[in-house]
């Protein structure tokens, strides 16, 4: 817990409030393959990764389509099925084994109206995720494979390393032989 203490005392908030907000949150650990939600169920936490890597997906005739992904020291939802408590349309896999602390809906709520600075924060990891998501949607577009490769390396490279190829690929939309081909060009 003093790690997420450590990451909400470094958003500003107070001993006390960081302390407050941190209690709230209840440590899960996902082997690699583990789901933090499955298409069909309802997500009922917000996630903040302490360590690890979770693969966003959808099952489009049979292929794995990934949609997102998320590393450490970010959040993790399947944001449509927790905010309007329905099923969830999409998958969250953990790509290797990874720490995510929890938080319940309702806990978020209370939070929201019991430390005032903490509303502002969570309207501020909204707005981060719709950019990251947005980003992350444009790349897929305006991007090559080789590019996305690429941008992934500089931003995360010791990630690049950890990640199983297969994973590595769907993240980079391309199959394990065209990421190998792509590796090959770099190097």
């Amino acid at each position: 817990m003093n790690l997420l203490k450590s990451y909400f005392l470094s958003q500003g908030f107070s001993e006390d409030e960081a302390q407050q907000i941190a209690e709230k949150f209840i440590l899960k650990t996902l082997k690699k393959g583990d789901f933090f939600v499955e298409e069909g169920k309802t997500s009922k936490h917000l996630g903040f990764v302490e360590k690890g890597f979770l693969q966003y997906f959808i099952n489009l005739e049979g292929d794995e389509k990934t949609t997102y992904s998320v590393g450490e020291n970010s959040f993790v939802a399947s944001l449509v099925s927790f905010f309007k408590q329905i099923p969830s349309r999409e998958n969250i896999r953990a790509v290797m084994d990874t720490n995510v602390w929890l938080i319940e809906k309702t806990a978020l709520n209370e939070l929201q109206r019991t430390i005032p600075s903490f509303s502002l924060f969570y309207i501020g990891i909204l707005e981060w995720q719709i950019c990251c998501i947005d980003d992350s949607r444009l790349d897929a577009i305006m991007l090559t494979a080789q590019q996305r490769y690429e941008k992934m390396m500089l931003k995360e490279p010791a990630l690049i390393q950890q990640i199983p190829l297969q994973y590595l690929a769907s993240i980079l939309g391309v199959t394990p032989r065209h990421l190998s081909r792509i590796r090959n060009n770099i190097r």
